[in-house]
């Protein structure tokens, strides 16, 4: 369990401040917990990194059988209760085990689709009997799981699916038609969780065996990149399904896909990260190895600028990763303790944290398109060969800013989210927001500067905070219901907020380790630290100047873009230097090294 005590609301990173003392490190898991990321990253250097080829060539029955090994050392279940076979592990082990499978190409995406919305969906919503049926078998591998949400009328808009559910006359079944499409572990699958709309309106999941007469499947689809991944359509011609297979309530589906979605887009960022720290390391060591102009690259500016960015971006998404992981495990205990049900307590856990959850998808996958895309630029020519690894890479990367909602979805949802919970009550962001309009009318105090190490950037988030607010609040009093029409200025206060909670994570994370290891000991990641700030005031003052310019006019816009001025000033850092020395750090440990 954790050892953290802070327990906050989701979102509420915003208007208050968090201390480096309440948030979890990675650096804080215990022995248990590195024992288990160990025996999963053996297992993925030995079962699959050597395969990959024969993965993606999808040889017969491969992808299964790496399924039930997996199933065999516990790495399916390390989330499942005990009472099913499980190991009953908190959230962030998970991440962790995420993390590391992370880094297995298109077998992450066939285990996160089994073991996340295959599975998950039985275990939080199932009654006991489907639970006692299903999950067991599913903990082991010997049953694997697909998830059919999505049509092809229906992506993002899952809601307007057309499959349709209709009732027997016994009352005893209903039958089923329709189809979905883009399936992972279609090809294989022993059950399939699918959405239909009972009496054509009452979105509904279901529970649906292989081998159901009526259900049949299209060839694999040809993709970018995950090819390794079975995808393929699924049709549904007069399925009949006994009404115990009904997952949940008759019309209450979207409560399953969405709250599922929640804790996908957090485990989403933890295999981004995973695949982020192998792309680091590939590039670190081919940039040592291959000469140039008499020497090895790695001594080049250009490229000591590419290896330090990857690692800065790394860095920061991993910190705030683990940072809500560990913040939904908190509130997991809480809501257990309240009396809640294990189902009731994760789920509502991760509904507290959606906004965070979405932030994490966001700001993982873009990661990984930086990092990958950088891999293959360090690589040159080879990083163009399909005999090098940064080709699988670069495809592989792609998918994850669609998958789990697309990004832009996940900006305006952590948008929407925040200005819902505010008009409920639930986060007072109005207030906030109020003051630092009277803020921006009064004159600036001009008092000592504050002290210690990180005390500008300290001063950067808060006023990132303010900026946000801010903005955020103009457009919410300007366009009231009609903000949703405004795309994008969501997407540009998202950015932000995006921005600032990267950045106060990694500050938190970097802090607690120099309390723990002294100031010299951590000089590199000070560099990290600072150089995020940089950049990071410069992206807020242009995403804050924008949705300013997009909706404000005379005096009230040229108020607002003082306040983006001020509110993303930052004194500066000498982030070439410091990047040279991040450079440095990993060049000497031949790998990702934080």
């Amino acid at each position: 369990m954790s050892t953290i005590v802070k327990k906050g609301k989701g979102g509420e990173f915003l208007i208050q401040e968090t201390l480096s003392s309440e948030v979890f490190i990675p650096e804080d898991f215990n022995e248990e917990q590195k024992m288990m990321r160990d025996m999963v990253r053996d297992f993925i250097t030995t079962e699959v990194l050597p395969h990959l080829d024969r993965i993606d060539a999808q040889e017969e029955g491969l992808v299964p059988k790496l399924l039930e090994k997996a199933g065999e050392l516990g790495i399916l279940a390390i989330s499942i209760p005990e009472e099913f076979g499980g190991f009953g592990k908190d959230f962030n082990t998970s991440l962790l085990v995420t993390e590391e499978v992370g880094a297995g190409h298109s077998f992450a995406v066939a285990m996160a689709a089994h073991t996340g919305i295959g599975t998950l969906p039985i275990l939080y919503f199932g009654n006991q009997a489907q639970k006692d049926k299903y999950i067991p078998k599913l903990a082991s591998g010997e049953l694997k799981a697909s998830y059919c949400l999505t049509e092809p009328g229906s992506g993002s808009d899952a809601l307007a699916a057309k499959t349709k559910a209709i009732l027997t006359e016994d009352g005893n079944h209903y039958v089923i038609n329709g189809q979905k499409m883009w399936i992972t572990n279609a090809g294989f699958a022993d059950v399939f969780i699918v959405f239909a709309q009972v009496d054509g309106d009452k979105f509904t999941g279901f529970i649906i065996d292989r081998g159901t007469p009526g259900l049949s499947f299209g060839n694999e689809e040809h993709k970018m990149g995950i090819k390794g991944s079975s995808t393929r359509q699924v049709f549904l011609s007069d399925v009949k399904v006994s009404k115990d297979n009904i997952l949940g309530e008759i019309g209450k589906g979207h409560l399953i896909a969405f709250n599922i979605l929640n804790i996908g887009r957090i485990k989403l960022a933890g295999a981004a990260l995973g695949a982020m720290k192998r792309t680091s390391t590939l590039s670190v060591q081919y940039a040592k190895e291959r000469n140039q102009f008499k020497q090895p690259i790695a001594n080049f500016g250009a490229i000591q600028h590419k290896l330090a960015e990857q690692a800065i971006r790394i860095f920061a998404t991993e910190s705030a990763m683990y940072r809500a992981g560990n913040e939904i495990n908190l509130k997991e205990e809480e809501l257990l303790s309240e009396g809640k049900t294990f189902e009731q307590a994760l789920m509502g856990a991760a509904q507290e944290y959606a906004v965070e959850c979405a932030i994490l998808k966001v700001a993982g996958s873009e990661a990984l398109d930086y990092v990958v895309d950088e891999g293959v630029q360090i690589f040159g020519g080879y990083g163009f060969s399909a005999d090098y690894p940064m080709d699988r890479a670069y495809r592989d990367s792609r998918i994850n800013r669609i998958f789990e909602g697309t990004n832009e979805i996940n900006r305006m949802l952590t948008m929407d989210m925040l200005l819902k919970r505010a008009m409920k009550g639930e986060l007072n962001l109005m207030g906030p927001a109020l003051a630092i309009q009277k803020e921006l009318m009064s004159i600036p105090e001009f008092g000592d500067e504050p002290e210690g190490i990180f005390a500008q950037e300290k001063k950067l988030i808060s006023n990132i905070k303010k900026a946000i607010l801010m903005t955020a609040g103009a457009a919410a009093q300007k366009f009231m219901m009609a903000l949703s029409n405004e795309q994008e200025i969501l997407m540009n206060v998202a950015d932000m907020i995006i921005d600032v909670y990267m950045l106060e994570s990694t500050l938190l994370r970097t802090e607690k380790l120099i309390g723990i290891r002294g100031e010299n000991a951590c000089s590199v990641y000070v560099d990290i630290v600072k150089t995020l700030a940089n950049d990071t005031a410069d992206r807020v003052n242009k995403a804050g100047k924008d949705a300013v310019l997009s909706m404000a006019e005379g005096d009230e816009q040229r108020m607002m873009l003082m306040g983006v001025k001020r509110f993303s000033k930052y004194a500066g850092y000498n982030t070439k230097a410091a990047r040279r020395r991040i450079a440095m750090f990993l060049i000497e440990t031949n790998q990702y090294a934080f």
